[in-house]
């Protein structure tokens, strides 16, 4: 009986001394491969507001930054220098009108006269030539007027496009518009924004080749590619947008192919010219693999993580792993789904080794559990009363 007793505590210390592996089982999915790149934001719309008629401008009808409508005025340039060309070329028209209405006349009276011979052909001819002359300058001179009346227009710059104005590139009392169009101000719609990033071509041609070969999947094919942007101070941008453009050719310089895609800006949050992360979701790949960050790693030999089988022993399995989302490796080869992986306190295992398993969930929701209990204890602890009837005192006594 005592030899017996020695025996079974002997297996009792091997089995107490028998290391706690603390496991997830990892599941096989479908999910979409997301590539980041470095991207810079642009308007959607961007118009230069330029003087298109020259003279001094005498007022700005906007704050900068403001948001305009499509024809709201922006500046207003003195008229009075436009407005006196107008009327001397109205002048000029109505000096033309009535040299032609002249010229008209002149034809009727010479028609009886060439019929009774009282006038030769030649100066028929030339009473022709001077009323198709005068016409001539009616057209001319109607063009004038139409063009004199344009540049008065002109004194009242509007915005061409619907957007938010930025900075003015004059002040009143400045004098535009004379030998070149001067440039007034910008507007930008940026609601929605583009964003323009460039993918690496071997990454193209990798996903092509993966593609034809059946080891990934074309996602949605009737929409686009979702597009993803992180901020420049580190945030997640919420509104999803969708790829537009993929250029047709790899830039020879930096063996790269253009991209460009539009996110929905109500709020005006993002702004052109800024730096930002662009993730795109491309081709699926039906073989991922979702492993916690702490249950890879890396020696000179590749990725590796380590899986404990039905009989309890630890085997070291090489993976493939190149990407992170969140706070786990996807894992593209190695790994089938349903095995148990060490997650915790992975140095401390080794190929081979005979390990019992604890599920890494129910391990978390015990601790929550005891941390809880732990919490109402002490609060009820805190609430009872102190003095001579409390069960305290009671047992003290």
């Amino acid at each position: 009986m005592l030899l017996a007793a020695c025996s079974g505590r002997d297996k009792k210390e091997d089995a107490d001394a028998t290391p706690e592996a603390v496991v997830r089982t990892v599941e096989r999915r479908a999910e979409p491969l997301t590539t980041e790149q470095p991207g810079r934001l642009e308007a959607y719309r961007s118009a230069d507001v330029r003087a298109r008629a020259g003279g001094v401008v005498m007022e700005r009808k906007y704050q900068e930054g403001q948001k305009v409508a499509k024809g709201d005025v922006l500046f207003r340039i003195d008229p009075q220098p436009l407005s006196a060309a107008l009327d001397a070329a109205r002048g000029a028209l109505a000096k033309a009108q009535a040299e032609h209405d002249s010229a008209k006349d002149k034809i009727e009276r010479y028609r009886g006269l060439l019929e009774e011979r009282a006038i030769s052909a030649r100066e028929d001819a030339e009473s022709r030539a001077a009323e198709a002359r005068t016409r001539a300058e009616v057209l001319a001179a109607r063009a004038e007027v139409r063009k004199a009346e344009l540049n008065l227009g002109y004194t009242s710059v509007v915005s061409p496009i619907a957007g938010r104005v930025r900075r003015a590139e004059v002040t009143e009392g400045a004098l535009v518009g004379l030998d070149s169009p001067t440039l007034l101000t910008r507007v930008e719609q940026i609601d929605p924004i583009y964003v323009n990033f460039s993918q690496p071509a071997a990454q193209v041609y990798a996903m092509t080749r993966d593609l034809r070969a059946g080891k990934l999947e074309h996602g949605n094919e009737a929409a686009a590619p979702q597009v993803h942007v992180t901020l420049p101070d580190g945030r997640e941008y919420t509104l999803a947008g969708k790829l537009l453009f993929t250029d047709l050719a790899v830039d020879p310089g930096t063996d790269t192919i253009a991209m460009r895609a539009l996110l929905p800006n109500p709020d005006g949050v993002l702004l052109p010219g800024a730096f930002v992360q662009v993730r795109m979701q491309g081709a699926v790949n039906p073989n991922i693999v979702r492993v916690p960050r702490e249950a890879l790693t890396r020696t000179t030999a590749g990725a590796i993580v380590r899986v404990v089988d039905a009989d309890g022993r630890v085997h070291d399995r090489r993976v493939h792993a190149d990407a992170i989302e969140g706070h786990d490796w996807l894992v593209t080869d190695g790994l089938k789904g349903g095995e148990q992986v060490i997650v915790q306190n992975l140095t401390q295992f080794s190929d081979g080794m005979k390990v019992k398993t604890k599920v890494a969930g129910n391990d978390t929701k015990v601790a929550k559990d005891v941390k809880r209990a732990g919490e109402e204890t002490a609060k009820s602890t805190d609430a009872e009363p102190q003095g001579n009837g409390s069960p305290a005192s009671k047992a003290e006594t």
